[in-house]
């Protein structure tokens, strides 16, 4: 039976180099007979149902914007996209809620919520690309997730397409639910292995009446964390807290708006929301927190600095990357008693690879993004830039972490979560996968 014949005709494309990449790279290129752009549900299910009986590996597809090769289709067969699901299907502005499909992108979701006075918190990079459902299928993260939580906070409720076709709704526009077994929580961060998520429910709040941050410059890293360690003691709680190495800072600190001081080689990023007396209460004692042992602090309050400030901060990786030409960043996240641990140890791991090493990140939430660098055209210094990320997932999971704190496994980490889970934990992982699918047709060889 003909693939055309269960789903519209025009929703079949010929296979294009974006359906078969996401940004993950490391030379990695996907395969496919199709590319389908299903249109509605029901499409998906047809979909789902065509690939079961024909036994055809099936690999769904949001807006590329992944960094761990969940998207890229390794063993061939139909790549699916989400692009034409896109509609939103209802915005209750007064009962703080959104039903939207999953090809909806984030930044549409951020702009209809903040047309109304409201905010939907996560925000990883790329707002512009990515979708709902690609951000619910690898539970994304981002600056603002020490308040507010990673992407699957605010579902309350999702509708996927499950093998060998049906369609599921679990959760829904109710903000509690105990009822059964947390599906939901099992669909959210599967990258696409148990389930197509097709639409989601997402709760929102009211926007922030003001956005304060609140940035402190270091002479070196053990005094970064130990200010750090005192945001978090003083039980004030910021909306973020970022950091950025010194040799972070001296690929990217010429761009930085307000200056980097002589002297600076560590930079700490807070932020202080709500009303507006709250804000500035806060923003008062993230300054006073962070003013000890400071060799500068920059509090700005103009909307254009502070907008400034943030756009500065999401184009530190573009600074990274002109270095050398390549980079391989990774995510991992480790108990924030441990962070000045993973800040030295990165540098060292990068010295014993002979690569340039850096690391920046969530440092509220522990996840950091460390960092190796090698040009393109030297194949060994690549190798050796892959030989380091190894070495720095040993050390996350030896200092009582995780290998992923917001990309997910995808292909990039795969053969890396047994050490994590151990072997009992990664058999029944592995039954759960079984259940959902039993065929292992559903993004095959990824989340493993």
């Amino acid at each position: 039976m003909d693939l055309r014949s269960v789903v519209a005709p025009e929703s079949v494309v010929e296979p294009q180099g974006r359906y078969l990449a996401d940004l993950m790279g490391r030379g990695v290129q996907g395969t496919a007979e199709a590319v389908v752009l299903p249109s509605s549900t029901e499409e998906v299910a047809a979909l789902v149902r065509w690939c079961y009986e024909n036994d055809v590996p099936l690999t769904a597809r949001g807006g590329g914007t992944g960094l761990a090769g969940g998207a890229i289709p390794v063993g061939g067969g139909v790549v699916v996209g989400f692009e034409r699901l896109n509609k939103v299907r209802q915005f209750d502005p007064l009962l703080w809620r959104m039903h939207v499909e999953a090809g909806v992108t984030t930044g549409d979701v951020q702009r209809l919520a903040r047309e109304s006075g409201l905010r939907f918190p996560p925000d990883p990079g790329a707002a512009e690309l990515s979708q709902i459902g690609g951000n619910i299928a690898c539970n994304a993260g981002g600056p603002h997730a020490f308040k507010y939580g990673v992407t699957g906070h605010w579902v309350t409720g999702i509708e996927a397409v499950i093998p060998p076709g049906e369609i599921v709704r679990v959760g829904g526009p109710v903000r509690k639910d105990v009822a059964g077994y947390d599906l939901k929580s099992l669909l959210i961060g599967s990258e696409g292995t148990l389930g197509l998520v097709t639409a989601a429910w997402l709760r929102l709040v009211p926007a922030p009446e003001l956005e304060l941050p609140v940035v402190g410059l270091y002479r070196d890293a053990e005094a970064g964390v130990s200010a750090i360690e005192r945001v978090l003691g003083s039980g004030v709680v910021p909306a973020a807290i970022e950091y950025l190495d010194e040799t972070t800072l001296r690929f990217s600190g010429d761009a930085y708006p307000f200056g980097i001081p002589e002297g600076a080689a560590f930079m700490i990023i807070t932020e202080a929301d709500g009303s507006a007396s709250e804000a500035r209460r806060v923003a008062a004692e993230l300054q006073e927190a962070l003013a000890e042992d400071a060799v500068a602090v920059h509090a700005p309050e103009d909307p254009a600095d502070v907008a400034e400030l943030w756009r500065w901060r999401a184009g530190a990786a573009f600074a990274i990357l002109a270095q050398r030409g390549g980079a391989y960043s990774e995510d991992i996240a480790v108990p924030l008693d441990r962070l000045r641990d993973v800040a030295r140890e990165t540098l060292e791991i990068g010295a014993r690879h002979d690569v340039v090493a850096l690391s920046f990140g969530h440092a509220g939430d522990g996840n950091i993004h460390s960092t190796f660098l090698f040009s393109p055209e030297d194949l060994d210094e690549e190798q050796r830039a892959d030989d380091a990320c190894r070495e720095l997932f040993e050390l996350a999971l030896s200092l009582g972490g995780t290998i992923s704190g917001e990309h997910g496994i995808g292909w990039l980490k795969r053969g890396q979560l047994e050490h994590q889970l151990g072997a009992a934990g990664y058999d029944l992982h592995n039954r759960i996968k079984q259940t959902f699918d039993p065929k292992n047709l559903l993004n095959p060889g990824k989340k493993r």
